[in-house]
């Protein structure tokens, strides 16, 4: 798959909802459970962080909810890739890209948004034919005025930023023409996760979803 497809479906993906959930699922019970949440809150594009024991499990229990779009963040090798891949994986996220990470994407076909916090690193993403990308850590790279300042002399690229993203936040975001989504963790916060209250996080998925 060639970065300019990749980026393609990714845009797809990311035009979904105002919102992509990062989620740090540490109990494999609530795998299914939240992804129908925010499924039902109208957050289909799933966004499972590889940072857990059952992140690649919680992916495949995820990737069989219906209406829900699962994807794999923190990919950082091409081993990550494959795994997530084979777990049902249908879009990868990554704090940054280096060349192993892409070529393992594009050899996986697997659509990527890669990482990127400044002009010269989105220039090279774009170089290398990714027009959609993540703009990583966000709040901490200057936030939406530096998101704004790189459409001037980057027009063609679009971003999700990432990164100190919540509700009193993210519409100034959402109001760029550049940034397509945020993508943010608050829609499925531990401890309503822990208490299992679905119907709560459903709730936050539709506070969210209607930013847009």
């Amino acid at each position: 798959m060639t970065p300019a497809e990749q980026s393609r479906q990714a845009l797809e993906i990311c035009r979904r909802a105002a919102v992509v959930p990062v989620l740090v699922i540490e109990d494999l019970a609530h795998a299914r459970p939240l992804a129908e949440a925010l499924v039902a809150g109208g957050l289909p594009a799933l966004e499972v962080t590889l940072r857990t024991p059952v992140a690649l499990d919680a992916i495949r229990i995820m990737a069989e909810v219906e209406g829900g779009i699962v994807g794999a963040g923190t990919l950082l090798t091409p081993a990550d890739v494959a795994a997530a891949r084979a777990a049902g994986a249908r879009f990868g996220v990554s704090p940054g890209a280096s060349n192993l990470l892409l070529d393992a994407c594009e050899a996986e076909g697997l659509p990527l948004l890669p990482g990127a916090a400044t002009a010269t690193e989105v220039m090279a993403l774009l170089e290398r034919g990714y027009t959609m990308q993540k703009f990583f850590p966000a709040e901490t790279s200057g936030g939406a005025p530096a998101v704004k300042a790189l459409g001037g002399p980057l027009p063609q690229v679009s971003f999700c930023p990432t990164g100190g993203i919540g509700l009193g936040n993210a519409a100034t975001y959402l109001g760029l023409a550049n940034v397509i989504c945020v993508g943010g963790s608050w829609v499925a916060p531990k401890a309503m996760m822990e208490a299992g209250d679905w119907a709560g996080i459903t709730r936050l998925a539709e506070e969210a979803a209607a930013l847009r």
